[in-house]
């Protein structure tokens, strides 16, 4: 009908000239149709649309009252009234290189001072005593590199703050792991860095297609067998986080002259190799698959978006420091991570591109923490790691991962809901 009522108006406007204003309230009423038609030709997903933010495809779920928000899109706000722990800072689960309280880092006591307050609702702090109740007889398991490690301890910790009983296990050759007996609630985190298989491998004497190309040695990486610490998780967890990323973009660890990352298929080698980013499309499309066809309708799954490193002079071993002591505005976040800039910390907004690809139309949910922890230069153990260099990577504990620790347990109850 918007289409057939805008060539009436057109043939009208050939036969009698119209006034400016009557032009103008012509062309209001057009654009006004064509949106309404636009916003009703897309059918919405159950549970959850999507928009972009930073170039992430972000979850909006149902926020209370039953309008919509993306938790992802908003901005940090000063609050020195914000009370001062969920937990203490004594957990002992809290790696030592991430406990700022311990290490007297500067500004530990204001890094939990700044609340996230996205634009369109309220993330309020999770009730770990309600989280424990509503999610009764459920196993969640943490799969990926040590920041999901970092998130893992955060929910632990405030966990255990509210109960004491609770049992260490490490289920599905999970790396840590703890069962609250009470409430028959198991969280464990399972270590993985690339989430794929790989091992060092050197040059066959006999030869080899690899070899034939020049190639003495590197990792194998086998892109459709997952890391051994993690294939029985989806048969045993009931709720799935992966991450993964930092790994992919550290030639400290995968160099690609010394050791290069050489990707396998089906027990193949892929000829010829492809670099890291195309290799990194290869094993999500397949631990996606292997993640979805073991895990029943009714599990939850997600996968968090890149964490950003907050480096600034040059990267780790190279003097790379991260000396902020109150969260970036806006504008200094694009500047540092915008991809046209090509700075220290480029590979965050590169990830994500990956995730969202792999994840369209799959059954994961996006928990995207990027946008509001790229603002949070102020809240990385920095100097306070207890290492020869700045920790610009990881987060302090308690800090910026209670948050994402808010932003996943809300998006929980909107999926139960």
């Amino acid at each position: 009908m918007a289409g057939r009522e805008s060539h009436h108006h057109h043939h009208q406007a050939k036969q009698v000239p119209l006034s400016p204003l009557l032009s103008l309230i012509c062309f209001v009423s057009i654009f006004l149709a064509l949106s309404v038609f636009r916003r009703t030709s897309v059918t919405p997903q159950p549970h959850q649309s999507f928009q972009f933010i930073n170039g992430v495809r972000s979850g909006i779920s149902d926020a209370a009252g039953g309008s919509s928000c993306d938790y992802s899109d908003g901005s940090w706000l000063h609050d020195p009234n914000l009370r001062t722990s969920r937990y203490n800072p004594t957990c002992k689960e809290i790696f030592k290189g991430w406990n700022c309280y311990v290490a007297n880092k500067s500004n530990a006591l204001k890094i939990i001072h700044w609340h996230w307050k996205p634009k369109q609702c309220d993330l309020p702090h999770f009730d770990p005593v309600s989280f424990l109740e509503k999610f009764r007889n459920t196993n969640i398991g943490f799969v990926g590199d040590s920041l999901n490690r970092n998130m893992f301890v955060s929910l632990f910790c405030s966990l255990k703050h509210v109960t004491g009983e609770v049992k260490k296990w490490r289920p599905a050759g999970a790396d840590r792991g703890f069962s609250f007996l009470k409430y028959n609630l198991t969280i464990a985190y399972h270590r993985t860095n690339i989430l794929a298989r790989y091992a060092w491998w050197s040059d066959n004497a006999d030869g080899g297609k690899l070899e034939s190309l020049g190639y003495k040695e590197g990792y194998r990486v086998d892109v459709d067998i997952p890391e051994s610490s993690w294939i029985e998780a989806p048969n045993f967890h009931d709720i799935l986080i992966f991450n993964t990323g930092h790994w992919w973009w550290a030639p400290s660890k995968f160099d690609p002259v010394k050791s290069p990352m050489l990707f396998f298929e089906k027990g193949l080698p892929v000829i010829p190799p492809v670099p890291p980013d195309i290799g990194l499309d290869m094993v999500l499309k397949h631990m996606i698959s292997y993640v979805e066809k073991r895990m029943p309708p009714s599990a939850i799954k997600f996968f968090r978006t890149q964490s950003p490193r907050h480096f600034e002079g040059g990267n780790w071993y190279q003097g790379g420091s991260c000396q902020r002591q109150q969260p970036l505005s806006p504008q200094q976040a694009e500047d540092l991570f915008a991809p046209r800039n090509n700075r220290t910390n480029v590979e965050v907004r590169l990830v994500n591109k990956h995730l969202v690809k792999a994840l369209n139309e799959t059954s994961f949910h996006i928990l995207n923490i990027t946008p509001m922890s790229e603002l949070r230069a102020d809240a990385h153990p920095a100097s306070a790691g207890g290492k020869k260099h700045d920790d610009c990577m990881h987060w302090c504990l308690p800090g910026l991962t209670d948050t994402w620790n808010d932003m996943f347990i809300q998006h929980l109850y909107d999926i139960r809901s």
